[in-house]
């Protein structure tokens, strides 16, 4: 398994030949070098409907022919833009490509906000997705709630988890530790930090938390295009 950073949410997981892209925010994204041409995803995932998490995913598709998962309300949209999807709710799961994808809960806003008007984005998620290579839990914006011990730790059991650090509009370092203990990964990415000056954070904070509470989890500080293999 292959996973790349591309700042702020967007990842891209390869496995086998499939490739999955999460929140695609590249062009806006200033910490973001990768060019929105450069990606050719089979999948791309959006885990709510805000500017810089659904980022260029309709424009990637659309060139593409990757197929969209989203939430319902999103998958509305998107069939209006003239794309097709794959719209799911919070505990269903969809298969693409040997590829499961479960929408699980996030504790966020999801409204459309870069419409003239402000729009539903029906409700904020987070997925696991489990590929012949292992499970990534990929958290989008959240703080943290009792289904990351209860349900995502305790019964999906994810082998990686993609959390958001920044603080202010989701998680800071302690609470993500604290999800580190609750779901037991093996590794922990952090995410969701110095995009901007408002979520600014050390993660070097958040790896020694994570070391202190949860000695088995190793901490993957990705630089902003950088590539995990495993």
């Amino acid at each position: 398994m292959k996973i790349q950073w591309f700042g702020h949410s967007a990842f891209e997981i390869t496995s086998d030949d499939t490739k999955i892209l999460i929140d695609p925010f590249i062009s806006n994204n200033p910490v973001c070098s990768t060019a929105v041409e450069e990606l050719d995803p089979d999948i791309i995932c959006v885990t709510h409907g805000h500017a810089d998490h659904l980022g260029d995913a309709m424009e990637i598709a659309d060139r593409s022919g990757a197929i969209l998962i989203a939430n319902h309300e999103l998958s509305v949209f998107f069939g209006r833009q003239g794309l097709e999807s794959n719209g799911m709710n919070i505990g269903g799961t969809v298969s693409v490509d040997g590829v499961t994808i479960r929408m699980v809960d996030a504790k966020h806003s999801s409204d459309i906000d870069f419409t003239e008007e402000v729009t539903s984005g029906g409700s904020a998620c987070g997925y696991i997705i489990e590929t012949p290579e292992g499970k990534v839990y990929h958290a989008g914006d959240t703080g943290l709630f009792a289904d990351m011990r209860d349900v995502i730790g305790a019964i999906y059991r994810p082998e990686i988890a993609l959390l958001p650090i920044g603080d202010r509009y989701t998680m800071g370092p302690e609470d993500a530790s604290i999800a580190v203990e609750w779901i037991k990964p093996e590794r922990v990415f952090p995410m969701h930090y110095n995009t901007f000056p408002v979520i600014e954070q050390d993660p070097e904070i958040f790896v020694e938390m994570v070391g202190r509470t949860s000695p088995d989890t190793e901490v993957v500080v990705l630089e902003v295009g950088g590539v995990y293999e495993d």
